[in-house]
């Protein structure tokens, strides 16, 4: 259902922190996959935060100022290209559907848009983000400026609005936080049937297939990201999506895979014996992962600095590490020398939203941001242990990583994905089930 009202709001207090000028936002291009396919198409999520308009071809302008406005360029109403591609909301469904106060058909742009410009002192957009782009944007400029003995003025600044737009989009609403509940709660059902399914013998790819099933039968759109299925040493592989090895009796298996709903990601990591049932230096592993998890959602909380969850991590990590014979001396040597990273190479966590690695800073003049009720973050450390001579071989292969969306509060956090079982006893159990 979509809700105008929603997306003028944040309009507003766009045009608010810029003040003056204005700001071009255009939605993501359609991609060619091969020669008569395209990919599944996806808008923008900058452009979708302020407009909600879910087709491709489409640019919004912002208007800033004592006289401020909203103009949306979209495809027109074709009657003989929706029998092809379907629905197409044209120009007038438009402005009544989505509450923008001009809309115009995006062939006119081009006419349009320096007559927009005209006596604008800046223009906001998303600089260096496509040279094309940036190229269409001058050349709109240099229109305006051909008119100066006219008495027009081009705008003088080009500013990027993507720092405005990361800011909100770090503090989520009552709307964004009610559907990332909803997304988390599809994607931890998902992993359920995922435990419930594994089993000696199967194929990566058919787990993967029940954790997509999952998403489509509760009403997610797509994945978020390409999942991660990694059963055995291939769980020692960050990035590792080929999911297509054969899963092991005695094998552990990470899942690391989150739906997309309505424009807004989960992302869950889970990691689980495929006979159902973890052996005695898997349960090392995954307990010391467990017990970092614990620390670290202990620390995201308001006011903390954005690195207090990841140092806790590492601290509960590094001690592990040195009572488990992975590493040598205290566990004070091993975070300043460094050596956990053998092991632990990657953050804690990372903004979660629109994109899997949501907009915003973590940083900004050479300190950590301080986390804020509304931010929506991921908490996700883990443990990697390739085989090499110095490493106890019966740790050799193990690759266990633990990752919850969690949700800062007035008074801690929320984990919107504790739904998806992850102590070693509701694993056990449930996979016995």
């Amino acid at each position: 259902m979509i809700d105008p009202a929603l997306y003028a709001r944040r309009r507003i207090k766009l045009a608010e922190k810029m003040q003056d000028g204005i700001s071009i936002v255009r939605t993501a291009p359609e991609r060619q996959r091969n020669r008569d396919s395209s990919f599944p198409y996806r808008f923008d999520s900058y452009f979708h935060y302020l407009t909600g308009f879910p087709e491709p071809e489409a640019v919004l302008v912002l208007v800033a100022g004592p006289h401020p406005k909203s103009v949306l360029f979209c495809r027109e109403k074709d009657i003989e290209r929706e029998i092809w591609d379907g629905f197409r909301f044209g120009p007038q469904q438009a402005r009544e559907t989505f509450g923008f106060d001009e809309t115009h058909a995006i062939a006119s742009l081009d006419e349009l848009l320096p007559q927009q410009l005209a006596n604008q002192p800046a223009i906001f957009c998303d600089v260096g983000a496509d040279p094309a782009w940036d190229s269409q944007v001058i050349g709109w400029i240099n229109k305006v400026r051909a008119q100066v003995r006219s008495g027009v003025s081009a705008p003088s600044e080009i500013r990027d609005i993507r720092r405005f737009l990361d800011d909100m989009r770090l503090i989520k609403d009552e709307h964004e936080i009610s559907t990332m509940r909803q997304a988390a709660d599809i994607s931890s059902q998902a992993h359920r049937r995922a435990m419930r399914t594994a089993r000696p013998g199967l194929r990566e790819y058919e787990l993967e297939a029940e954790l997509i099933h999952e998403f489509r039968r509760r009403g997610a759109q797509a994945p978020a990201y390409t999942p991660i299925v990694a059963g055995g040493a291939n769980a020692c592989v960050l990035h590792y999506v080929q999911n297509d090895s054969v899963l092991g009796d005695g094998d552990l298996v990470l899942i690391d895979a989150g739906c997309e709903l309505d424009g807004y990601a989960s992302d869950i990591t889970r990691t689980f014996p495929v006979s159902g049932h973890f052996s005695g230096p898997q349960r090392d592993i995954y307990q010391l992962v467990l017990s970092a998890q614990t620390a670290a959602i202990a620390q995201v909380k308001p006011g903390n600095e954005w690195e207090a969850p990841h140092n806790a991590a590492v601290k509960v990590l590094a001690q592990g590490m040195v009572d488990l014979g992975l590493c040598k001396g205290s566990a004070d040597s091993v975070i300043e020398s460094g050596d956990y990273r053998r092991f632990y190479m990657h953050r804690t966590g990372h903004w979660l939203g629109m994109d899997v690695h949501d907009a915003g800073d973590y940083k900004r003049k050479g300190a950590w941001l301080k986390l804020e009720t509304g931010m929506m973050l991921t908490v996700e450390p883990g443990c990697y242990v390739r085989p090499a001579e110095s490493v106890p071989e019966q740790f050799w292969n193990i690759g266990v990583r633990i990752e919850d969306d969690a949700l800062v509060t007035a008074t801690g956090c929320e984990i919107i994905t504790a739904a998806a079982p992850k102590s070693i006893d509701d694993i056990e159990s449930l996979m016995r089930r």
